[in-house]
């Protein structure tokens, strides 16, 4: 089992840990500021620092091996087993993803239908909605420039399963269900614009989401539109 230390400070970027397994093209530590790939959210990139050597972290994801634990991809020959290490995370990175997944759920509130497909990385963030409904391009960045400009506080807290069970709506994804089993589930809160079961890093506040533009709307299938977000300058 890893210590997830992001589920309760997306701000940190640097931490102590040792190495309790290797496998699956990388080392698996005791606890890690690294992010894993979930929630259609990319995994952290990094590094490892070990007594004047430093390994590349090319990737974060959840062993398939370790019941409970997460791996960390690793450039070359691995620290040994029982190596404190610092880890080290990619903040530009990092803060790319933070403030693409804190939009997407500002998406989920101007467009209010079942999500079925997500994909957060560094360079641009989409969501596919289950409806037959056109969106209007022009509509939804008004609502995004606004809710960002409003500057919405931001934060986490945990609700029991039994919470969950009672307000089903607070699952807006389709594809992707809140995990079970550990009696308690993460939710996201967007102060007065969104709440929903969420374990990805996240802005403290919607004001530092930035200028982001919808630089594309499809029609995947005759159920699903998509929306594809990019940070302003970077052209799309």
């Amino acid at each position: 089992m890893t210590q997830e230390l992001f589920r309760e400070d997306a701000t940190l970027l640097h931490c102590e840990a040792v190495v309790v397994a290797q496998g699956e093209g990388g080392v698996v530590l005791d606890r890690t500021a690294c992010y894993p790939l979930g929630g259609g959210q990319a995994g952290d990139t990094g590094w490892l620092i070990a007594g004047g050597q430093r390994w590349r972290v090319t990737d974060t994801r959840k062993s398939k091996e370790f019941p409970g634990a997460i791996v960390h991809l690793i450039e070359g020959e691995p620290p040994v087993v029982g190596t404190a290490v610092q880890v080290e995370v990619d903040a530009a990175r990092r803060q790319a993803h933070r403030r693409f997944h804190t939009a997407t759920h500002l998406l989920c509130a101007l467009l209010p239908y079942p999500v079925d497909g997500c994909s957060i990385t560094e360079t641009y963030a989409r969501l596919d909605f289950h409806t037959d409904e056109p969106f209007d391009k022009d509509a939804i960045q008004a609502g995004l420039d606004r809710l960002v400009a409003e500057a919405h506080p931001v934060r986490h807290r945990w609700i029991s399963e039994e919470e969950l069970d009672a307000n089903p709506g607070l699952v807006r994804s389709m594809s992707v269900q809140p995990p079970r089993g550990l009696g308690r589930v993460r939710v996201l809160e967007v102060e007065g614009v969104d709440l929903q079961p969420c374990g990805g890093t996240h802005v403290a506040n919607t004001a530092e989401i930035g200028a982001v533009v919808v630089t594309k709307i499809e029609k995947k299938s005759a159920k699903t539109r998509r929306v594809v977000l990019g940070f302003a300058g970077r052209g799309g």
